[in-house]
């Protein structure tokens, strides 16, 4: 664990499919297809990786002149790629620009993540594909992206880093004792005690209930009792004024 980071260096799928970097199993299908792709980034992409910004959740209708007005602010571009579609030529919701120095670089991906354009909180990060080590997109199960509704969360990002484990390996020997032996010795006495004080409960309840209705019952005749003796006295008045 001394090389934990909230941040992934490299990017592994069963360690981005973990909430905090540790599991040991993936938990579903996605991170099998990410563990058994074999992703060759693309050679066609020209540009400095270092010097490039993803920009995703971007407005289907947010253009390359709208980047330009938004992200020049920060420094000089030197180009910008807004993804389409190949068949139908519409945004795929994300681009990326690459600035001319990494001063304006650093500017803008402090500054303009969760920024509004058109309507929509965009996320900005560093390019990933070329720089980060092992990395595989989303469309073969890895990335960092995903919804909750999907089951299929990724950590390790900006936007999701992982979090710190809670690493505890000597808890249970020393809760339970050396040997399994004790642990089913204390188990055992354990649930003996809690059946035989439910036992003692229930008996003590039910002596107390005949007692609760005999109190019960005592009460209504001492009332009966008493309307009894008020009546006697107002006959005994009544006939004195006679």
């Amino acid at each position: 664990m001394n090389d934990w980071a909230p941040i992934a260096k490299e990017y592994d799928p069963l360690k981005a499919g973990s909430i905090d970097g540790t599991d040991e199993e993936p938990h579903d299908r996605a991170i099998w297809r990410a563990m058994l792709a074999r992703y060759v980034p693309n050679k066609g992409v020209t540009g400095d990786p270092h010097l490039t910004l993803f920009v995703a959740r971007l407005n289907l209708q947010t253009t390359e002149e709208k980047l330009k007005e938004v992200f020049s602010r920060y420094g000089d571009i030197r180009k910008i790629r807004l993804v389409r579609d190949l068949v139908t030529g519409f945004s795929k919701g994300y681009a990326f620009i690459e600035y001319k120095e990494e001063r304006a670089l650093l500017k803008a991906h402090r500054d303009a993540n969760r920024l509004v354009i058109d309507q929509h909180e965009i996320f900005v990060d560093f390019e990933l594909e070329r720089t980060l080590k092992g990395w595989i997109p989303r469309r073969l199960g890895g990335g960092f992206g995903g919804k909750k509704e999907s089951g299929q969360l990724r950590f390790g990002g900006r936007d999701r880093p992982f979090r710190k484990p809670i690493n505890l390996p000597n808890m249970k020997n020393d809760f339970y004792g050396e040997g399994s032996g004790e642990k089913r010795n204390w188990s055992r006495e354990g649930t003996r005690d809690w059946r035989t004080r439910d036992r003692d409960h229930e008996r003590s309840r039910d002596k107390r209930w005949p007692e609760r209705e005999r109190s019960w019952t005592w009460g209504e005749s001492e009332r009966e009792r008493d309307s009894k003796e008020e009546r006697s006295r107002g006959r005994e008045r009544k006939d004195r004024d006679r």
